[in-house]
């Protein structure tokens, strides 16, 4: 076999399309492809946007299905950036084939995502995450009988630098400034600034004084690993019983979880009646599994007799409970006690413990999502809406094929390559039950 060198060589004009380089493909998104293709995805969301554009004027945009597809890949790529979706997409051949570009369609840019984004609504992504909802659902994955929630931080696009007082609009380093000229040095260097910020009483950074110059939206919070960030607060409802996120609110950080729970109950009713059928009511209640954080008397007392049976961890008392007649509340409280330290409450809590943990560990941090790169409450919610949607897709996957991601359907056959050492291939077979539309996967080692 001769060396092949590299030379100078002049470009072709013309080039048959059957010498085309192509795409071998990837096990993963091809199985994917077939599944939204099947489900009727790229008409759905075709429909769901015609609304937002104006028919005969103007280029025609990007298929709304490319759009949603790239933010797909966002979550099983783990690729937090719009600018890191473009050039991912840009470099492989078989994401191109996954977006379903032509040979001479170039990759949509950050600024068409932007653009996309900006003109629809949320509520289309509101659906196109119920849509997805739904197929699970169908394939047995969505029962909402018992649901966990809790609540976690993202680091917002805005740096603590940016901050100005609300009632002044003077900056942080401005008052820093001032405080150092009211101490008598004239001209402090940023080291004198740092020392003094760092040395001075009653530093406190508080949301009702402070905000963000570039992201108002974003509030100060203590971030998970004790720095303190603009974040905001997203607060999973996952299915315990299939894991599959009900529900994916972006909530503004400095609300409490007790405040925000009885927005995020709403949204889960609605995703359930729209998925299942037959949301939880006072007679058929559903089980809800929260931490310490979600505990509070008012809350209790609304929500005992309701829809959600609650399993709500109770924080330790400091002294005797002092009800001050307020019969309901004490009632409420006992109620949640006695079912929380019941065998069953104990189970189910230990698996709210694991599962919407795991659901946060894979939407935020392998998913990318942990540093927001966009600014804005509506944004943030529009693109973690279908990042929530990618992780339940990946839970369809791994039950139909086996594998929920891309690197672990490649870590699954570089496994079977190392239990076999030596030559061998490798040959898998895609198949299909012939009484229903789940597809079988079968790997042979020769």
């Amino acid at each position: 076999m001769g060396l092949g060198r590299q030379s100078e060589k002049r470009p072709q004009m013309f080039i048959q399309f059957d010498q085309m380089p192509r795409s071998q493909g990837h096990p993963f998104y091809d199985q994917l492809q077939k599944i939204l293709n099947r489900a009727g995805f790229d008409q759905y969301v075709e429909k769901l946007c015609e609304p937002y554009f104006t028919a005969g004027q103007g280029r025609p945009s990007i298929p709304p299905g490319r759009y949603f597809r790239m933010h797909l890949i966002g979550y099983f790529e783990g690729i937090d950036s719009e600018r890191g979706l473009e050039w991912r997409c840009s470099d492989s051949l078989s994401l191109r084939e996954f977006l379903k570009l032509e040979i001479t369609e170039s990759v949509p840019d950050h600024s068409t995502l932007s653009r996309m984004r900006s003109r629809f609504p949320l509520e289309v992504h509101e659906q196109v995450f119920a849509w997805v909802l739904d197929k699970l659902e169908q394939a047995g994955l969505v029962s909402g009988r018992a649901l966990g929630i809790d609540a976690s931080t993202m680091e917002a696009n805005a740096a603590m630098k940016s901050i100005e007082r609300r009632d002044t609009g003077e900056s942080y380093r401005q008052m820093l400034e001032r405080m150092a000229g009211e101490s008598g040095v004239e001209t402090p260097s940023s080291e004198d600034l740092a020392r003094m910020d760092k040395k001075r009483k009653g530093k406190k950074l508080s949301n009702k004084d402070w905000e963000s110059s570039t992201d108002p939206e974003a509030r100060i919070a203590r971030m998970k690993d004790g720095r303190t960030r603009l974040a905001y607060k997203p607060e999973h409802v996952v299915d315990l019983d299939s894991e599959a996120i009900v529900t994916a609110e972006i909530h503004p950080a400095d609300q409490g979880d007790t405040k925000t729970l009885k927005k995020t109950l709403e949204t889960t009713g609605t995703n359930l009646e729209k998925s299942t059928g037959t949301p939880p009511c006072p007679d058929d209640p559903a089980e809800l599994a929260a931490d310490k954080g979600y505990h509070s008397r008012e809350l209790l007392k609304d929500l005992d007799g309701s829809s959600w049976k609650t399993r709500i961890a109770e924080p330790k008392a400091k002294g005797l409970h002092d009800w001050k007649g307020d019969h309901e509340a004490r009632r409420a409280v006992y109620n949640n006690r006695r079912r929380t330290s019941s065998g069953i409450g104990k189970h189910i809590s230990r698996l709210r413990t694991e599962v919407v943990e795991r659901s946060f560990e894979h939407t935020l941090d392998r998913g990318g999502m942990r540093r927001v790169w966009l600014r804005g409450l509506e944004n943030v919610q529009k693109r973690y809406l279908i990042h929530a949607a990618g992780y339940n897709l990946g839970l369809l996957m791994r039950t139909l094929f086996g594998y929920g991601t891309p690197k672990g359907a490649a870590q699954g056959v570089g496994l079977l390559m190392k239990l076999n050492p030596g030559p061998c291939s490798v040959f898998m077979f895609i198949y299909l039950f012939p009484d229903q539309e789940l597809p079988g996967v079968v790997i042979f080692i020769g």
